[in-house]
């Protein structure tokens, strides 16, 4: 039946697929009210778009439970390109499917969906209809979100139909999204004429639509209980129309016309999420049901039959139909429909029997962990606690109950839900006997507060933990110190305790990694206590020692990182991260991409590698966002807006500074919350335009190893603000940290402060001292700025000559970063020098994205586009699309060329 009414819907989802087919594609979500005619347009646009391959899927109520279900669904049509994909999304695409077995990441999966769709948009434009969104199972749900995001350059469009005001609901993530609402009074009468095959008055069409809202699905119901005479206005219209106590009811209405046996089947049919005649016909005998009542059913139009597959007309039906139900007539029906279903079907047999159950049951619970471990495999983690907390609810033993709501808590944390994974994680710790259970619930509870809560709180539980657990499980307690010592220097208040003490030290015969963990515990805690000289004497050799460590621990690398980064070595803390994010890259775990991309991208900063600052904290930024990371997303926003602050590019910095706020109004957010903080001080102190004000943001500054980098900065608002005091005892901190330590960097700010702070020949002194410093340090951005200085100390007294000389290089790393404010200012120190600056060509990578950046460094690695797509989470064709816009924006002409290509 022809769209009645809909001429302006059809046009905006005609112009998505049309897009799609020039290759621009994109997705939107459709959204209305039961029965607004989502279902309706999606069908529509599916039978219209001719030239394309349609790929259809849908969200089951009862298939929540199953991750990726919905998704196995739509790629199945396609799955015979699977070959085509890198090895790595290959496997774990065969193992969501069941065609392999181990353990992968779900956002391997996530970029398997994606270039599959690519392949097949290579060979025909694809549009993909996903109806009933807000039923979902949660894994397909993020896969699709996730792939409608990167569509960039590919051929596909992606059309989601989802309800409003249902229990459940479907978050688009901000993709744009079509609001259908009701038929304006012209829509009504075409649709009931169309309807009823005879004309509609224009005030019965009023009142009709403003009695249903002009919802279409209550209107093509009123056909078949109003005369032509009263649809013609000719008779006057019921006072109380059949469909005002809802759509639902009418079906219902509906199927309590219906025999006993019909009932029935419409309820294991309303239960079941295989959609396959032969199981519910089989699941109905066994409740007795007789063999006409599937006629039956499908004469009464609640329900289609084609070929093996089984469909209700319309989602209202099953909910009517199940709604309506006693608990045990549809516990009955689960119990039918479990033993219906084989091997094959073991997932949601699990699920149909705890459906089925309401007393504790260990046959039905070990059915359910078998599905639990099953989907953390698959990457399935909103299932897998799904699985794991309903086989908590059927068990009766408190120790077994405590284990399986910790497997319900750890999967709920891998789904990135913290404050699920917190309730869980503490409802296990009331009935947890066994002290390594216990230990491992505190290293959970505390995992969420350090992420997205109080630090000092998580602290409390791992320290208190490890001196716990210590008798036990010596090992899980060094594991549990380290973390304590790492909080401590986050922030955390220690009131003098050390986290080494906690653990027994490890002996002779434990393995490298026991006296690792130990050495780092030590270390960071004298790192917490300002003990600098101790923790350099621990942590240097450690730090050479470690450089063999397994890039998989995720206790001790990203912690050694951590401890880097306390003692100012800008070398192990790249390579620690740097080593993280290539194992992260290589097993497709987005999370710790972005966890490492945000921590290297905060390492540029000070190191002078602002091109790679944005391209790293772009990247990250966008995986933030992508994976409902906010905490996470806000570190890299933070950081773009520190380096729109060091450029002076005032567009940038407002329009990144609301989007920060919110994050900051925030409290607490975790190990980065300081971290935070300060950046975004570091920030406003930069652009504040007033010294007193520039001087309290800069002040406010309190994460050790932030406050360092920005000492110069510092020393310069204090000395501006007229706080002499205040920029001395900065230099005099700084100095003492660089003795202690031996960084080269911290000891060249330390002269440069000193040098601010003096006068005449001790000033000079120092800014020589401070630049024979910097030849052994790896900050450039720092070095040019003490060139700056004391250039501008040169020329204040009449050494125009000697202060060209600095200038000059100065001028020269400022242009080559786009330090526009420091740029000008050495510029016009040499026009007062006697010199004209010339201006520099521009690098031949000053026009590009921070994402063509991010192409560019891999591929200058020898890696293939498909290689590079993988890394970043891309399709081969988008990163073919940037490729050519490198050429064409550089110049260059080949790979070869590319890998030869000066650059910033």
């Amino acid at each position: 039946m022809r769209v009645q009414g809909r001429a302006r819907e059809q046009a905006a989802i005609d112009e998505v697929v049309r897009a799609a087919r020039e290759g621009r594609g994109g997705a939107l979500v459709v959204r209305g009210e039961p029965g607004a005619g989502k279902s309706v347009l999606l069908a529509d646009a599916a039978a219209r778009a001719t030239g394309v391959q349609v790929l259809r899927t849908q969200g089951i109520e009862s298939e929540a439970p199953l991750p990726f279900a919905a998704l196995e669904r739509l790629l199945r049509p396609v799955l015979d390109r699977a070959d085509r994909l890198a090895a790595p999304q290959a496997r774990a695409l065969g193992v969501v499917l069941g065609e392999e077995h181990g353990e992968v990441d779900r956002f391997l999966v996530f970029l398997a969906a994606l270039n599959l769709l690519a392949e097949a948009a290579a060979a025909e434009p694809v549009l993909a209809v996903v109806d009933d969104a807000h039923w979902l199972d949660d894994a397909s749900a993020a896969a699709l979100l996730f792939v409608a995001r990167r569509l960039q350059r590919e051929r596909v469009a992606v059309l989601f139909g989802a309800r409003e005001g249902d229990v459940r609901s479907f978050d688009g993530g901000g993709l744009p999204e079509l609001v259908v609402a009701g038929l304006d009074d012209d829509g009504v009468a075409a649709l009931l004429a169309a309807q009823a095959g005879a004309p509609v008055a224009a005030g019965v069409a009023a009142r009709l639509r403003a009695s249903t809202g002009g919802n279409p699905l209550a209107l093509v119901e009123l056909p078949e209980v109003l005369s032509s005479d009263q649809l013609a206005g000719r008779a006057p219209l019921p006072a109380r129309l059949p469909v005002t106590g809802g759509v639902e009811r009418v079906f219902l209405d509906r199927t309590r016309r219906l025999s006993a046996d019909a009932q029935r089947l419409l309820l294991v049919a309303a239960a079941d999420d295989s959609t396959r005649v032969g199981t519910v016909q089989q699941a109905a005998r066994a409740l007795g049901v007789g063999p006409t009542a599937l006629d039956e059913a499908e004469r009464s139009g609640l329900v289609r039959v084609a070929g093996t597959q089984l469909e209700l007309r319309h989602p209202l039906v099953r909910s009517a139909v199940y709604d309506a139900a006693t608990s045990q007539e549809r516990r009955a029906a689960h119990r039918a429909l479990a033993d219906a279903l084989g091997e094959a079907d073991a997932d949601r047999r699990a699920w149909h029997r705890a459906a089925g159950t309401v007393e504790p049951d260990e046959a039905v619970v070990a059915e359910l962990e078998q599905a639990a471990e099953r989907a953390r495999r698959r990457g399935g983690h909103e299932a897998a606690a799904a699985a794991y907390e309903r086989a908590a609810e059927l068990t009766a033993a408190p120790a077994a109950r405590a284990r399986r709501l910790f497997g319900a808590a750890t999967s709920a944390w891998l789904a990135g839900d913290p404050a699920r994974a917190r309730a869980l994680a503490d409802a296990a710790s009331t009935t947890a006997a066994d002290p390594l259970l216990r230990a491992d619930l505190a290293r959970l509870r505390a995992r969420v507060e350090w992420n997205t809560g109080s630090v000092a709180r998580a602290h409390r539980m791992v320290l208190t933990a490890a001196h716990e657990v210590a008798p036990a499980d010596p090992r899980r307690a060094r594991e549990l110190a380290l973390f304590a010592a790492a909080l401590a220097g986050a922030g955390a208040d220690v009131d003098g305790v050390e986290a080494a003490a906690a653990a027994p030290a490890p002996g002779p015969a434990d393995p490298a990694r026991d006296r690792w963990l130990a050495e780092l515990t030590a270390g960071l805690d004298h790192a917490a206590a300002g003990r600098w000289a101790p923790a350099a004497g621990v942590l240097r050799p450690l730090f050479a020692a470690a450089r063999i460590a397994d890039g998989d621990d995720e206790d001790l690398l990203p912690n050694l990182a951590v401890a880097a980064m306390h003692l100012g070595d800008d070398e192990a803390g790249a390579d620690y991260h740097g080593r993280m994010l290539a194992r992260a890259r290589d097993s497709g775990a987005m999370v710790l991409v972005l966890y490492a991309l945000t921590r290297l991208a905060a390492g540029d900063v000070v190191a002078g590698q602002w091109a790679a600052v944005e391209a790293r904290a772009s990247e990250a930024l966008a995986l933030g966002e992508e994976t409902r990371q906010p905490v996470l997303a806000a570190m890299p926003r933070a950081t773009l807006l520190l380096l729109a602050a060091l450029r002076g590019d005032e567009t940038a910095y407002d329009a990144l500074l609301p989007a920060v706020e919110p994050a900051l109004a925030e409290e607490p957010v975790g190990t980065l919350g300081g971290m935070l903080r300060d950046v975004v001080r570091w920030a406003r102190g930069l652009r504040a335009a007033d010294p007193v004000a520039a001087h309290r943001h800069l002040a406010a500054m309190s994460y050790g190893p932030l406050v360092r980098s920005a000492a110069v900065d510092r020393v310069e608002a204090a000395l501006r603000a007229g706080e002499a005091a205040v920029a001395e005892a900065c230099a005099a901190d700084l100095a003492g940290f660089a003795a202690a330590t031996g960084q080269a960097w911290a000891a060249a700010a330390a002269e440069h402060a000193r040098a601010l702070l003096a006068e005449g020949a001790d000033a000079e002194r120092h800014f020589r001292a401070a630049l024979a410093h910097h030849e052994r340090s790896p900050r450039l951005v720092a070095r040019a700025r003490t060139q700056l200085a004391y250039g501008e100390h040169l020329r204040r007294v009449r050494r125009r000559v000697d202060a060209r000389e600095q200038l000059r290089a100065a001028l020269a790393t400022f242009e080559e970063v786009q330090a526009r404010p420091w740029a000008e200012r050495a510029a016009q120190e040499l026009r007062a020098s006697g010199e004209t600056a010339r201006r520099r060509d521009e690098p031949a990578d000053a026009s590009l994205t921070p994402q063509e950046l991010q192409v560019v460094g891999l591929v200058r690695q020898g890696l293939s586009n498909r290689e590079v797509a993988a890394q970043l989470f891309l399709s081969p064709r988008t990163i073919d699309f940037h490729l050519r816009n490198v050429f064409a924006k550089t110049g260059v002409t080949s790979r070869t060329q590319l890998v030869q290509l000066a650059l910033a």
